[in-house]
Parts: structure tokens; sequence; C-alpha cells
């Protein structure tokens, strides 16, 4: 009973504590200047996997309203969950009326095209700020035949509904844990990762949100604590049983 209510107790002070610290990214005020395409088709199936390693975007909880960014903006895979507003800018011909913005997450990435011109096919080469759209999230902002389109963005918080979602896969010695469905910032930037017989294991991101630990926490309950790039920490603890199987997914607090 002391040991439940003291995990408790740190759980309240790692939420209460690291949401004094963070929120920066609330601050949505001001509006960036960039561009935008779009991609994946007018079902967005040509967007399903991608960069940040969500795989199924449907089954995941993202839909349709999603962008893969450009260099400048995917930060090597750090922004990936993170949301932003988007709304067509300076372009009456393919705005659509009123300027009306949409809410995208981050989950895919923009290579550059260093054999074409920045001005010419190269949208996301460096140093440009670039979101390359699904479709139907383009055409919440303009007619699609526009192709690039001036826009304007802003970071904000994402609104997800449940808890963090926490996938488990690989293997004895190599756990890949691919994390998704994270409101707040949206973008995970460090976790850990503890066993009922452990102390706490600081993971080391493999790609994407997929985290590793090369530990052997097979028959294990596990617990993790997420931290996203506001520096807010969510702390679950006993997410998963010690009878967890790879492949299974467990659902932990929420931000």
């Amino acid at each position: 009973m002391a040991i439940l209510a003291g995990r408790i107790l740190l759980a309240l002070l790692v939420s209460v504590v690291l949401k004094v610290q963070g929120g920066h990214y609330l601050d949505s005020g001001g509006w960036s200047d960039g561009h935008a395409t779009f991609y994946g088709g007018s079902d967005a199936s040509g967007t399903m996997g991608g960069a940040c390693g969500y795989g199924d975007l449907y089954s995941q909880g993202y839909g349709t309203n999603t962008a893969a960014l450009s260099t400048a903006l995917f930060n090597g895979g750090l922004s990936c969950g993170a949301c932003f507003q988007v709304r067509c800018s300076g372009d009456p011909k393919w705005c659509l009326r009123g300027n009306p913005f949409v809410t995208v997450t981050v989950t895919n990435f923009c290579p550059p095209n260093n054999a074409l011109s920045a001005n010419a096919g190269g949208w996301c080469n460096p140093p440009l700020h670039h979101f390359d759209m699904a479709q139907p999230a383009f055409q919440q902002i303009a007619v699609n035949k526009g192709g690039i389109i001036p826009v304007q963005y802003r970071r904000i918080p994402c609104n997800k509904k449940g808890g963090i979602h926490f996938t488990v896969n690989g293997h004895s010695f190599f756990n890949l844990i691919l994390i998704t469905n994270v409101g707040g910032a949206g973008d995970v930037h460090a976790v850990s990762v503890k066993g009922s017989r452990t102390g706490w294991q600081p993971m080391s991101r493999n790609w994407g949100q997929n985290w590793q630990s090369n530990g052997n926490l097979c028959g294990q309950s596990l617990s993790f604590m997420v931290t996203t790039s506001d520096g807010r920490t969510s702390a679950s603890f006993g997410v998963a049983s010690a009878g967890w199987k790879f492949g299974q997914t467990f659902i932990g607090e929420q931000f």
C-alpha cells in the first residue's frame, strides 16, 4: 500500500513540477511563412508508414490530417508527433475563401531533392520551411490544383483522446517501443523504462518515434516516463503487466 501511495505521489509531483517548467509550445500567437504541397492521394492511403514509424495512420488515430516536414522543420525526426495549424496565404487563385486553417500532425519527412533548385521542384530543400500535406488536409485550405502554395503556420498543443500508446516490439535484449498518441507538445524527446526488478533506464531513439532499450525486461511489469520538447514529463507506472508479449500495445497516462 505504501509503495502504491509513493508511486501516485511521485506521478503527481512529476506532473505538477514539469507543467510549471514547460508550456512554451502554447505560445501559438505568431504565424511563420512557408509553403505547402500535397501527396498520398484523395484517401491519404499513400501517407501510410513514413519516417516517424507510425505505420497505419488510420489505426493509430492520426487519420488524414497529417504532414511530412522539410529538413528545416523535421529536426532529424524529433518533430514527429508535433501539431501545427496551417493556412493558405496570399494566393487568392488557390486559397479557399476566408483562409481557413487545418490542424496537422507530423508523421513523415519530406526529403530534399538537391538535383532541383528550391523554386523548381526542390520544395523541401534546406533551408525551406515546407509542409507536404496529406491531400485531404491540403484540400481543407486550398484547391488541390494549386500544386505548391504559400502558407502560414504555427505550432500548437496536440489534443489527443485517451492515453499515450506504447507498442512493444523487438526481442529479448532489444526492446523497441513505438510511442504514439502523445498530447501536449506531441514530440517525444526522451524516454525511460523501468522493469519491476530494475531501476529507471534511459532509452535511445532508434528512428522516428521508436525508442530502444537493450536490457532483458521479459517477465517484468513495465513503467515508462516520456518527456516532450517543452520539458514536461508523463509517468505511466505498471502500464504493461509481467505477462506482456512483443507486438502488444499498452495505454498509459497522458499529458
